[in-house]
């Protein structure tokens, strides 16, 4: 029951019910990535959707499906032999704004404290 009232009232966790009904009639499902995001292909007219494992965030979409959604390749990931490089990192979603976010040296939000200034500094004075 709570699965079917987030449905129907909320557009940002999964899919929307004209999403499903739209998907359940047109689309065809192309593959699903390690996130559990599902990819989907209108069978008449080439229209490419992904439907959310979650809260609806793009930066959760792995470049691979990315390039796929945006028609930039015509194989979907599932469909393609590829094989990361050894310099290539995996895939994160965007962290900004969450506990997980990247705070340089430095930064008021760091846990650790800024240094002092140095006597290589010297404040501007008119």
């Amino acid at each position: 029951m709570k699965k079917l009232l987030l449905t129907v009232f909320t557009w940002w966790n999964g899919q929307t019910v004209g999403t499903w009904w739209y998907t359940a009639r047109r689309g065809s499902e192309v593959g699903t990535d390690e996130a559990g995001n599902r990819y989907f292909v209108d069978r008449r007219n080439d229209r490419r959707w992904v439907i959310y494992n979650g809260l609806a965030d793009a930066s959760r979409v792995p470049p691979g499906w990315s390039a796929w959604l945006h028609h930039n390749s015509d194989v979907p990931p599932s469909e393609a032999e590829y094989r990361p490089r050894a310099w290539e990192k995996p895939h994160l979603p965007n962290m900004t704004g969450s506990p997980a976010a990247y705070r340089p040296p430095g930064s008021m939000l760091a846990a650790d404290h800024r240094p002092r200034v140095t006597g290589d500094y010297e404040a501007w004075k008119p």
